[in-house]
């Protein structure tokens, strides 16, 4: 383990795994002695000089994916290092969350000469979009067969962790009453004729979902599970919620610090009586393991299907011994309705340029009807379902990411 140093952000936190450790925030240059050294990506702007004058042979950047703003200070810092480097490897399973034009900072730190005028890229394969140059998405299979003929190796979780249980996904639709949308229908109906525009102009049909049914909320009793959301006073308000409830539960937003999260995972693992765990989409969706749940439940979605892909992945990951059930609280008539759609589009086209081939969030509702929530009022009749009897969960493998 000596041969192991991490560089830490700050001082802090509890350290019990062996290897050694220093921290950017103290005063004087730091030696990289290591034969490994394990440094974050916000740290590596502050010690650029020191890295661009070590002899690294190899470099590795996990979850490149935070690469994918080329404006950032983090990328900005790190392309340099990565290009000096005799071999760089880039590990993600989503490195583009969103657009093809994230890839482009990670495809010009591994080649270079081939990947070098952003402009000439983004007028080739980021065409479209409604909110700015180089936004869209064009020449999908054209980027997808140059990529894996200079850089990229796909390799898909089905392929490499044949014996990871399977997830499914799923559409739970909650009745709002006219009184809590009242105020914003005007808005809802301009982002459904917008949608109805868009989706007429130029676009592909939803794949059929595949079928299933799954009445229970939960496979088990006695069960641990996963909840995201994205604004601060939802993910108040489910804390707050299952407090009321009794339910013990632990809570990761970005207000959290970097140095406690491990040790609120660990508790999550390990302690039978944490039964939940409230988690923003952006800081508890990333890098963690919580393989102790087995559901996992969106309260509100993202706009970027990265985001929602990793977040879903936090329990249906490598230690998974459950199949893991995706849950999305949706209504109708509400910006979910066109939140929903530009995630389906952003994942159809980021499959196309990275698998070849079309992807989408395949859920199976639980009814068809144009309001299928007749029998589901309330979040709280949802959540009470999750220590009622069991069901036998159906055979038919979905496709996983």
């Amino acid at each position: 383990m000596e041969d192991i140093l991490v560089v830490l952000p700050q001082t802090g936190g509890s350290h019990k795994a062996g290897f050694r450790l220093v921290y950017s925030n103290t005063k004087g240059d730091i030696r990289l002695d290591g034969v490994f050294n394990v440094i974050s990506y916000d740290v590596v702007p502050k010690i650029q000089s020191t890295l661009l004058d070590s002899d690294f042979k190899i470099v590795i950047a996990d979850e490149s994916h935070f690469m994918k703003n080329g404006q950032a200070k983090r990328t900005i810092a790190s392309l340099p290092v990565l290009q000096k480097a005799k071999y760089a490897v880039l590990l993600s399973g989503t490195p583009a969350l969103s657009r093809p034009i994230e890839l482009f900072p990670q495809l010009q730190a591994l080649y270079p000469t081939v990947y070098k005028n952003v402009n000439e890229y983004g007028n080739r394969y980021c065409k479209g979009g409604f909110f700015g140059m180089f936004q869209g998405a064009s020449n999908h299979e054209e980027l997808h067969n140059l990529m894996k003929a200079t850089v990229m190796i796909r390799r898909l979780k089905k392929d490499v962790l044949s014996q990871l249980p399977v997830k499914r996904r799923q559409q739970v639709f909650l009745d709002l009453s006219e009184k809590d949308v009242k105020h914003v229908r005007p808005i809802f109906q301009e982002l459904e004729t917008l949608k109805i525009k868009i989706e007429s102009a130029d676009s592909k049909e939803m794949i059929d979902s595949l079928k299933f049914t799954q009445k229970n909320l939960i496979t088990k009793a006695d069960c641990k599970f996963l909840i995201f959301a994205h604004h601060q006073p939802l993910i108040d308000a489910i804390e707050q919620y299952l407090v009321k409830k009794k339910v013990k539960c632990i809570r990761i937003d970005g207000q959290t610090p970097v140095t406690t999260r491990q040790t609120l995972v660990t508790d999550f693992q390990n302690k039978d009586d944490i039964k939940a765990a409230v988690l923003s989409i952006k800081s508890g969706g990333y890098g963690l393991t919580l393989t102790a749940a087995s559901t996992v439940i969106f309260a509100e979605l993202s706009w970027t299907p990265g985001d929602i892909i990793q977040a879903e992945d936090r329990a249906h990951r490598i230690g998974q011994v459950s199949s893991v059930n995706v849950y999305y609280l949706l209504s109708h008539g509400t910006i979910d309705d066109f939140i929903w759609g530009a995630v389906q589009g952003k994942l159809e086209n980021l499959g196309q340029m990275l698998d070849g081939q079309e992807k989408t969030l395949d859920v199976s509702q639980i009814d068809s009807r144009p309001s299928p929530s007749k029998q589901q009022k309330t979040l709280d009749g949802f959540l009470k379902r999750c220590s009622t009897s069991t069901e036998d969960q159906p055979s038919t493998k979905h496709p996983r990411f």
